[in-house]
């Protein structure tokens, strides 16, 4: 048996997304429309929320750290995968494409853990509220989010330390469009069953953990609306959890699809769209759904540029 050349690596090749000639011109174009809508769209619902009175709430608080999160980790990715469009040096170091890992994989798991904590913020808020902003307070608030910090960054750097576990690579062309675990795996010479067995564990417990609390809040939240008498109260109820529902579906439905690719087996291509997807769309999706959504933030918007137009 004829053994493969293995060798330690200093950067990778990003293939990126297609080789089709043709959509090299249209894939930058929208990728940076997209980028640009995100960055606009995030950065200002947090300066919305920082400038808006009506806006200083518990539930903006974590709106404004879900639209930080999807900032990050959509300028993680799109730069760099435009920079390999355009250019034809599609090389990234190793400690860059670590880097980047690192720095995306703690930004889904932060903001996997996030999305669990506004729920449990509805529940407090739809089903105690007369408690809610004495429960809900800026203490709890700010442990909570640096909680789920803390778990996007303990589970990234499981993943990261075992990466660096891998002594030597058959290739350094990495057939993706950034520096995800599976593709940089199937190149390793050395056994990746325990990183593969992590990769499996680590996303199944964070999404046992978050649907279990996003499940069980919600089904307390449908209990106490249904026993409401009045029809305005169920529909207000309804309304303020209608933007994070949307949210929530978007980014675990993307997740879980890939996830279950992941799983039962997949092409590469399927993967990569399947990834565009929740790293690249997500994040300019999340603050449209609130801005379109929420009555609350409409409003703060049309008052702010009302004021700013009259000024």
């Amino acid at each position: 048996m004829v053994e493969e050349n293995c060798t330690t690596v200093t950067e990778f090749i990003l293939l990126g997304l297609s080789d089709v000639p043709e959509l090299r011109v249209l894939l930058p174009l929208i990728f940076l429309l997209i980028y640009g809508v995100t960055v606009l769209a995030n950065l200002g619902m947090i300066a919305l929320i920082q400038l808006s009175s009506q806006l200083h709430m518990p539930m903006y608080f974590f709106l404004s750290h879900l639209s930080f999160i999807d900032f990050c980790y959509s300028t993680t990715i799109v730069p760099k995968m435009l920079a390999n469009i355009f250019s034809k040096d599609k090389t990234i170091s190793f400690l860059g494409c670590l880097v980047q890992f690192y720095f995306f994989c703690t930004c889904v798991v932060t903001e996997v853990f996030l999305l669990a904590v506004m729920a449990y913020d509805r529940f407090l808020a739809i089903c105690n509220p007369l408690l809610y902003m004495a429960t809900m307070s800026q203490k709890l608030r700010v442990e909570l989010v640096s909680i789920c910090y803390l778990c996007g960054m303990v589970w990234s750097l499981i993943h990261l330390c075992l990466v660096l576990e891998i002594s030597s690579y058959k290739s350094n062309v990495v057939d993706h469009f950034f520096c995800d675990l599976p593709p940089i795996f199937s190149l390793a010479c050395s056994d990746v069953s325990i990183n593969e067995l992590m990769e499996f564990i680590v996303p199944t417990v964070n999404e046992i953990i978050t649907i279990t609390i996003i499940l069980t809040s919600y089904l307390f939240i449908l209990i106490t609306i249904l026993k409401m008498r009045s029809a305005e109260g169920k529909h207000k109820a309804f309304s303020t959890c209608a933007s994070h529902l949307t949210t929530i579906v978007v980014f675990h439905g993307t997740t879980l699809f890939t996830y279950c690719q992941l799983s039962l087996g997949h092409s590469q291509d399927a993967d990569k769209v399947s990834t565009v997807f929740y790293t690249v769309v997500i994040p300019m999706l999340n603050p449209l759904i609130y801005s379109l959504r929420n009555k609350d933030v409409k409003e703060a918007l049309k008052k702010m540029v009302g004021s700013k137009l009259f000024s």
